[in-house]
């Protein structure tokens, strides 16, 4: 099917990002360390995550910390930053993969451990990669409707069973070539935590307004990336064939309603340097514009996207434009622009 949902913000704006960074750093060397016997066994070479993902460490949570402690006190620091009391707050948005249990949701955790109040709608939304960004678009929509006044948008993430249970299982001596490719992209996965207030741009002056974008579906693809607390399954050729199929729609589509060809700050769901590569290729959007965190911290799933923007935040200025774009699994997009 042909055509984008396009989303436009009349009065919202970003007031506020913090984030978690988890502090326990695990190179790629060491995980090649850990599957040398595998990776002897089936004539494969060390380096395959340097070389080929461009992941170079990742990061995991010291012992006894966790993905929604850290997503907690990220929110704390997002709603000093902001000046917002927690009374003031009327939605929060957990957009975690990560996950205790299917019930309740992550979000009745951190609205309690934010001290948010009764009247604070809370529910956790689930969409891959591309959480955050949902996250954002619902809440600003919410806010120009007037129904609130602010919400927080979170996100916590921890790899640490996912990559432990994968390395587990690449080392079983059934395991083949074609297996051990299809859990590569496991080994990518870092841990951390993000959260944003949002609120009326008319009140916040000093605030960077949310303009809108677009989202397009390709639902065909949903058995291309599977992932479980046992381990994430990519068919990775056929995955970015997809996802830069529909990167290019939503991208040509766009085109009727926005002009993304010569922003200032390009901010990417961090996946890998080729999926990086092959997007900045098909849109020709200007490499020099498009920081990267993947290397350091690899893929944080949804809140890689807010990490990255919060480090680049320092670099940018008053009216510059920033795109906030993503492919999750499934397969679906997201671009939101910001005007800084």
């Amino acid at each position: 099917m042909d055509g984008n949902a396009t989303t436009t913000h009349k009065n919202v704006a970003l007031l506020s990002l913090a984030t978690t960074i988890a502090p326990r750093v695990t190179t790629s060397e060491e995980i090649d360390a850990r599957l040398a016997p595998v990776l002897k066994r089936l004539k494969l070479p060390k380096g395959l995550l340097q070389r080929v993902a461009g992941v170079y460490e990742r990061r995991n949570w010291a012992e006894g910390e966790n993905f929604d402690d850290a997503a907690i006190s990220a929110g704390k620091r997002a709603l000093a930053a902001a000046g917002i009391q927690p009374g003031q707050v009327g939605l929060l948005i957990n957009t975690s993969v990560t996950r205790r249990n299917l019930e309740p949701s992550v979000a009745v955790k951190i609205h309690h451990g934010l001290g948010l109040p009764s009247s604070a709608t809370n529910f956790d939304i689930a969409n891959a990669c591309l959480g955050f960004v949902n996250g954002m678009n619902l809440a600003g929509q919410l806010i120009d409707s007037g129904s609130i006044d602010y919400a927080i948008i979170v996100d916590g993430e921890d790899a640490d069973v996912i990559q432990h249970n994968t390395i587990e299982r690449l080392l079983s001596s059934e395991m083949d070539r074609d297996a051990f490719m299809s859990e590569f992209a496991s080994l990518t996965l870092g841990s951390g935590a993000a959260a944003a207030v949002l609120g009326r741009a008319d009140r916040h002056p000093e605030g960077h307004r949310l303009l809108g974008g677009v989202t397009r579906a390709a639902t065909e693809f949903n058995e291309l990336c599977v992932g479980s607390v046992d381990g994430m399954f990519t068919n990775a050729k056929e995955l970015l064939r997809g996802g830069m199929g529909l990167v290019v729609a939503a991208w040509k589509e766009a085109k009727r309603d926005w002009n993304w060809t010569n922003m200032d700050r390009y901010i990417l769901h961090q996946v890998s340097s080729v999926h990086t590569d092959a997007i900045v290729k098909a849109t020709g959007m200007n490499k020099n514009r498009v920081p990267l965190t993947y290397p350091k911290l690899g893929n944080v799933g949804p809140a890689s996207i807010p990490i990255t923007l919060s480090q680049e935040a320092e670099h940018l200025k008053k009216g510059d434009r920033v795109l906030l774009m993503g492919v999750g699994s499934g397969l679906n997009t997201a671009m939101m622009e910001l005007a800084w």
